[in-house]
């Protein structure tokens, strides 16, 4: 089975929407690599051949809604951290503390969050995800800077649960 242009366009979106870096599929006569890094999408092939299963390179990001919610995992941190819960980036993509450079921020340390209260914003691919938060607690610590690079499962938060 060789690989048409048909099957190509659909690798494609389904490495932008997935947050994955970078796709290579290769056989004897057949090699295509996918590259995105939120700039457009380049696609090197040579055909034709049949299709490898895909072989991802880097950790995938599930595609996410608009609104997605957050991973939620109990850290075993030190000693008086142990029993906050940490709230980790559901995707790949830069953190936002606000929804603009000029506006407040949407959580800030000493805050009570509730499940379904919108914490951060996570852009990935120039789609801005507004991150809700599946707890109830308070905010102890932020652990990410405004506007920096953010991988899938990355604690975002420190939260003290109620």
């Amino acid at each position: 089975m060789s690989m048409d242009i048909k099957q190509i366009q659909d690798l494609i979106k389904f490495v932008s929407k997935s947050g994955v870096n970078e796709v290579s599929i290769e056989e004897k006569d057949f090699k295509i690599t996918i590259k995105t890094n939120q700039e457009p999408t380049y696609v090197t092939a040579s055909l034709p051949a049949a299709v490898a299963p895909v072989a991802v390179q880097g950790a995938p990001a599930p595609a996410a809604p608009v609104t997605a919610p957050v991973a939620v995992v109990a850290t075993p941190a030190a000693d008086d951290e142990s029993h906050f819960i940490t709230v980790k980036s559901p995707m790949i993509g830069t953190f936002y503390r606000s929804s603009g450079p000029d506006k407040a921020p949407f959580v800030n340390v000493g805050d009570d969050i509730t499940p379904g209260k919108v914490t951060c914003i996570v852009e990935a691919m120039k789609l801005f995800n507004e991150i809700e938060s599946e707890v109830s607690g308070k905010i102890v610590k932020i652990l990410v800077n405004d506007a920096q690079p953010v991988e899938y499962d990355q604690p975002l938060f420190l939260v003290d649960p109620r």
